[in-house]
């Protein structure tokens, strides 16, 4: 069920032509810009109230059995909608069905202000207007809170650490060695700013590499739960603005990730990696150090880099290499290891082996 009333605040209903419009869709001639659109659902829950969406072909299939009254998807896939079905024709159906959800699910109050009785903020702490801190948070020394942020339950915000205005640090996150733009969300559960894996051999064993820099992190950036970014030891390890960071995220000391970037989740990057504007890393992607990702670069899932990457490129597997150079190596193992008989398409035949 989508937006359970008990997590979420809805609103609605709307009418056809405001759904359309929210969307970025056009309305197919005859459709009755009047009509109410309760609520928005997934193809195969949708009633004739709702509104659903097609993007991905692989549901194609449940387009013809659907009942949703109203449907967000390409022009091209248009003849595929049962006739009773008005069609929402826009370009990215995905973005139109954000946009549909943001409407009847607008982003909820994140504070309003106030600083819960258990809460810690220390004398020389700087809280702008409007910040919420909620039960347990900690505000240490010199820390800085801007206007509208918001604190979650036993978050720990370090001494001298800079939070922008309209930010939202989730429950147990702790924060030091940092300085945060505005409108940054940091998941519950993040480490921001810890040292980095810095030691030296000696003929006594291990000796830890003070760990001297900072996190930068710029507006608009999105860090998810149990997400560790460290520190820089010399330079500062620095989040680029409007970057997503999924959850369960290692970004190692001064790695330098640009604008626009996106790392989904168990993805890791060692230390002093840097990924260019508007890179993409794959689950369980991972980088040793000092390498360079160009800019718009796509590393695909559990992709094991090895080297630089340039701009634009798409890699995947490991090694990784260019996604061309990786399926042609696929395509010769299977051919390789099929058995007489079962040998793929450009094997050798058993009989011609």
């Amino acid at each position: 069920m989508l937006g359970d009333p008990r997590f979420f605040s809805g609103r609605g209903p709307f009418r056809l032509e405001e759904v359309a419009e929210a969307a970025g869709a056009s309305l197919p001639e005859g459709a009755d810009p009047a009509r109410l659109v309760l609520r928005p659902a997934t193809l195969d829950a949708a009633g004739p109230d709702s509104v659903s969406f097609l993007e991905n072909k692989r549901y194609a299939g449940l387009l013809a059995g659907s009942r949703a009254g109203a449907c967000l998807m390409r022009p091209a896939d248009a003849t595929k909608a049962p006739a009773d079905m008005v069609v929402l024709a826009c370009a990215q159906p995905a973005l139109g069905w954000a946009r549909v959800l943001a409407l009847f699910f607008p982003a909820a109050a994140r504070g309003g202000g106030g600083i819960a009785p258990g809460a810690s903020v220390h004398e020389a702490a700087v809280l702008a207007a409007g910040v919420t801190l909620r039960d347990g948070a900690v505000v240490s020394a010199r820390a800085v809170i801007g206007a509208g942020s918001v604190i979650g339950a036993n978050a720990v915000i370090g001494e001298g650490v800079v939070i922008g205005e309209g930010c939202e640090i989730g429950a147990g996150a702790s924060i030091s060695h940092a300085i945060v733009g505005d409108r940054v969300v940091i998941g519950p559960g993040a480490r921001i700013g810890q040292p980095g894996f810095g030691f030296v051999p000696g003929p006594g064993g291990f000796v830890p590499v003070p760990q001297l820099g900072r996190v930068l992190i710029g507006d608009d950036v999105d860090i998810g739960a149990n997400t560790t970014i460290d520190r820089g030891s010399g330079q500062d390890t620095i989040i680029g603005a409007g970057t997503r960071i999924d959850n369960l995220v290692q970004v190692a000391h001064n790695c330098r990730l640009g604008r626009l970037c996106a790392i989904a989740g168990q993805a890791g990057l060692a230390g002093s990696t840097i990924l260019e504007d508007g890179v993409m890393m794959g689950g369980q992607a991972g980088s040793p150090g000092h390498l360079r990702i160009g800019a718009g670069a796509r590393i695909g899932a559990q992709a094991g880099l090895i080297g630089d990457v340039p701009a634009g490129a798409d890699y995947l597997g490991s090694p990784a290499m260019p996604i061309r150079e990786t399926w042609r190596a696929i395509a010769a193992l299977k051919r390789l290891a099929a058995p007489p008989g079962r040998a793929g398409r450009g094997a050798p035949r058993a009989d011609k082996a």
